[in-house]
């Protein structure tokens, strides 16, 4: 019998529509060091917490759920931070492989590094790994560290290796107002998005507040009182600057099938 990783998760979701192509499976690792203002699942962030299980468990359980996922869908592995549990999304992924699963991996980036030993379990990750969630929570060094108390650099260096290496990623920015719903800091996104040669959507998600509750359980500050979400306007605004309908692939990639 082959060995299966333990790993830490908060949750899973049998049926999510909104964290990569088709219809999914989402596990929702356990653990985050980035502290995001506007995060929804601070019930994540705590290293060590959550619940312990094998990937064979989790992989069972997602098999459940396969026939509706259709030709589009498959197991999407989010969090808290997934990046911190690669042994985990490796192992789980390998297994997924075998059964024809399509993997994608929904990630903030913080943890990429070229050091050893993670850049070489980065790198055995993605051979079992068809597409990225990648989201970029601000384009400034000085903003993203304000809205989530960490420095973006090796964030956007994951970005470039990732072009470089032609894994396919879809982009995710979250419209913050006050925060990140400036024309300046989305032009200047656009210009690097620009850059990358393996974006094959942008996404840009409205701020919002549904997960305010769960901050005041866990007795933490919110540091967002009184920002309410982007109005339709500001979030077209934002698409336009992103220019969020150039980024096709996807649906060419839908389309071949």
């Amino acid at each position: 019998m082959t060995k299966s990783v333990t790993g830490r998760i908060h949750s899973t979701e049998n049926l999510g529509t909104v964290d990569g192509p088709g219809v999914r499976f989402i596990v929702f690792m356990q653990g985050c060091k980035m502290r995001c203002q506007f995060c929804h699942n601070p019930d994540t962030w705590k290293i060590g917490g959550g619940r312990e299980v094998t990937t064979d468990e989790i992989l069972e359980e997602a098999l459940r759920y396969k026939s509706y996922w259709g030709e589009d869908g498959g197991i999407t592995i989010s969090g808290g931070e997934p990046l911190l549990q690669l042994d985990f999304i490796i192992d789980l992924f390998k297994k997924a492989k075998k059964h024809g699963i399509h993997t994608t991996v929904d990630t903030c980036g913080k943890p990429f590094t070229f050091d050893e030993p993670f850049f070489s379990k980065f790198n055995e990750m993605l051979k079992y790994t068809d597409l990225f969630l990648f989201d970029i929570k601000h384009i400034d060094p000085q903003g993203h560290k304000e809205l989530t108390m960490h420095t973006n650099d090796n964030i956007l260096e994951m970005a470039k290796y990732l072009s470089d290496i032609g894994q396919p990623v879809w982009i995710r920015h979250v419209l913050v107002p006050q925060r990140t719903d400036y024309d300046e800091f989305l032009i200047r996104l656009d210009d690097f998005i620009k850059e990358l040669k393996n974006v094959d959507k942008v996404e840009v998600l409205p701020y919002h507040t549904m997960g305010l509750f769960k901050w005041q359980d866990l007795g933490i500050d919110y540091p967002l009182k009184g920002i309410d979400p982007p109005t339709q306007e500001r979030v077209k605004n934002a698409q336009e600057l992103l220019h969020t309908a150039d980024y096709n692939k996807y649906k060419e990639k839908r389309a071949v099938k």
